[in-house]
C-alpha cells in the first residue's frame, strides 16, 4: 500500500503540465503515431497548459487587489477566509486516503469503457483531487469513509456521462474533434440547463450573442482587447483607483483577454494530430466505436465569452457577498469563478448575455455552499496542519466547484428526507440535461 501511495504521489507531483502531456505522448505511440509527431504534440500540450497558467496567474494578480479595494470601499465585514482552489487542493492531498482515489477513477473509467458505458478516456488525472475533496467533505459531514468513497465513485461516473453528452457542443466551441472536458466542474451544467431553458423562452435571449455576433452588432467594442479594457477600467474606478492605476488595470485586463485565445490555439495545435491518430486507430480496430479524450477545462479557454463573463462576475460576486444574509465568506483567492462560467459557456453554446444572467442567478449558491462547508474545511486544515490558521480563523473556497452536487451529496449522505428528495430531483435534472444535449448533438451534426 505504501509503495502504491509513493508511485501515485510521484506521478501527481509532476503537475498537469508534465503529467498530462507525458500521458498523451504514450497514448499517441500506442495508436501508432510517428514518434516525432507524438512527442511534438505532447510538448506543445505542456506549453499550452503552462501558458494558460501564466495568463490566468497574471489575470488573478491584476484583478484580486481591485476586488479587495472594492470590498473595502463597500465596507464588507466577513470573517471566513477564501483560500481558493490551490488551498483546497493542498488540503485534499493531505488526506491520508487521498492516494486511493487515483486507482478508483482509473478502474471505473476502464470498466465503463469495457462495457461501452462511456466513450471517454479521461486523461485529466491530476484533477482527481476534486474527487478527493468531495470525499473529504462527505467524511466531515458524516464521519463515514465508505460513504465518502461511494459518493466519489458516483462523481466519477457522472463526469464521464457528461463528457459524452457535452463532447459535440465542446467541439463546436473549440473546433477540436475527439476531445471533451472531463473536469468535474461540468457537473454544474445540470443545474444551469433548466434555468437556461427558461431564459430561452424570452425571444430577445434566443438571439445569437456570442463574441462574433457582438462584433457584427457593436463593432470594435466587442473585440477582446477593447472589452477587456472597458471592463478593467470600470472595475478600477469601482475599486477607488486613481486614473493611472485604473488605466493600468484596464490595459492588464485587455492584455489577458487578448492573450487567452492566442494561448488556446496551442491546445488545438497539440490535440488535433492526437485526435486524428486516435480516431484512425479506433476505426481500424473497433468498427462504429468512437473514443473521446477527456481533458481539463482550458481546452475551452479560446472562447472569449468565458473570460468576459468571468471578469463581469467579479463585482457581481463581491456585491452578493455584501448583501446576502447568512453569507460569511469574503471572495478573494477564488474571485475568478471559472467553475461557473465554463459550464455556462457549454450550456448556452456561447451566448454571452445568457451566461452573465446565469451567473447573476447562481452566484449566491456558491457563496452559501462555501459558507456551509467552512467548518468542515477548517477542521481538515487544523487536523492535517497543511494550512496554518490563526485560532478561531475559518477557511473555505468562495467559488467552490459544483456546489449544488456537493451540498446535495452531503445532505443525502446523512440520509435526511430533505437530502434524499434533493438527490432525486437532481437525478431528474441530470436525465433532462443528457437528453437535451443529445438532441443538441443531433442538431449540430445535421448542420455539419
Amino acid at each position: 500500500m505504501g509503495s502504491l501511495q509513493s508511485v501515485v504521489e510521484f506521478i501527481l507531483n509532476l503537475g498537469a503540465a508534465v503529467f498530462v502531456p507525458a500521458l498523451m505522448i504514450i497514448i499517441g505511440l500506442i495508436v501508432r503515431m510517428k514518434v516525432k509527431d507524438a512527442v511534438s504534440a505532447g510538448i506543445i500540450l505542456g506549453v499550452a497548459f503552462l501558458g494558460m497558467n501564466v495568463v490566468i496567474g497574471f489575470m488573478i494578480e491584476a484583478l484580486t487587489p481591485a476586488a479587495q479595494g472594492l470590498a473595502e470601499r463597500t465596507g464588507i465585514q466577513l470573517t471566513i477566509l477564501d483560500g481558493g482552489w490551490t488551498s483546497m487542493a493542498t488540503l485534499a492531498w493531505a488526506w491520508p486516503l487521498a492516494f486511493l482515489m487515483f486507482p478508483l477513477q482509473l478502474g471505473i473509467n476502464a470498466v465503463m469503457l469495457a462495457f461501452n458505458a462511456t466513450k471517454t478516456l479521461n486523461v485529466d488525472l491530476w484533477n482527481v483531487w476534486g474527487k478527493i475533496l468531495t470525499a473529504v467533505l462527505i467524511v466531515g459531514v458524516t464521519h463515514n469513509v465508505y460513504l465518502a468513497f461511494i459518493v466519489a465513485a458516483v462523481q466519477v461516473v457522472v463526469e464521464l456521462i457528461l463528457c459524452d453528452a457535452n463532447q459535440r457542443q465542446i467541439q463546436e466551441l473549440n473546433g477540436i474533434p475527439g476531445v471533451t472536458v472531463s473536469h468535474s466542474m461540468m457537473i454544474f451544467c445540470v443545474v444551469l440547463m433548466p434555468i437556461d431553458w427558461l431564459l430561452k423562452k424570452i425571444p430577445a435571449l434566443r438571439k445569437n450573442m456570442d463574441a462574433n455576433a457582438l462584433k457584427d452588432k457593436i463593432g470594435i467594442f466587442a473585440e477582446n482587447h477593447v472589452m477587456g479594457f472597458i471592463v478593467g477600467l470600470l472595475l478600477g474606478i469601482a475599486a477607488g483607483y486613481d486614473v493611472a492605476k485604473s488605466l493600468m488595470l484596464a490595459m492588464q485586463a485587455a492584455a489577458a483577454l487578448t492573450l487567452f485565445p492566442m494561448v488556446a490555439k496551442l491546445f488545438m495545435q497539440a490535440l488535433s494530430p492526437l485526435s486524428d491518430g486516435i480516431s484512425e486507430f479506433m476505426k481500424k480496430r473497433f468498427k462504429n466505436r468512437e473514443l473521446f479524450i477527456g481533458l481539463d477545462w482550458p481546452i475551452l479557454a479560446g472562447c472569449s465569452e468565458v473570460w468576459v463573463a468571468i471578469v463581469v462576475m467579479v463585482p457581481v460576486t463581491l456585491i452578493f457577498a455584501l448583501i446576502l444574509p447568512g453569507n460569511g465568506v469574503l471572495p478573494f483567492a477564488g474571485i475568478l469563478n471559472i467553475s461557473l462560467c465554463a459550464p455556462a459557456l457549454v450550456v448556452t453554446g456561447g451566448n454571452l448575455l445568457r451566461m452573465i444572467i446565469l451567473g447573476v442567478i447562481t452566484t449566491p449558491v456558491f457563496l452559501y455552499v462555501a459558507t456551509f462547508f467552512a467548518g468542515t474545511i477548517t477542521d481538515l486544515a487544523n487536523s492535517t496542519k497543511a494550512i496554518s490558521l490563526k485560532t478561531g480563523q475559518e477557511i473555505t473556497w468562495s467559488t467552490i466547484e459544483y456546489p449544488v452536487f456537493r451540498y446535495i451529496m452531503a445532505e443525502a449522505s446523512r440520509f435526511s428526507i430533505a437530502g434524499l428528495l434533493m438527490l432525486a430531483g437532481w437525478i431528474v435534472l441530470l436525465v433532462f440535461y443528457v437528453k437535451a444535449m443529445r438532441k443538441r448533438t443531433a442538431e449540430l451534426e445535421q448542420l455539419g
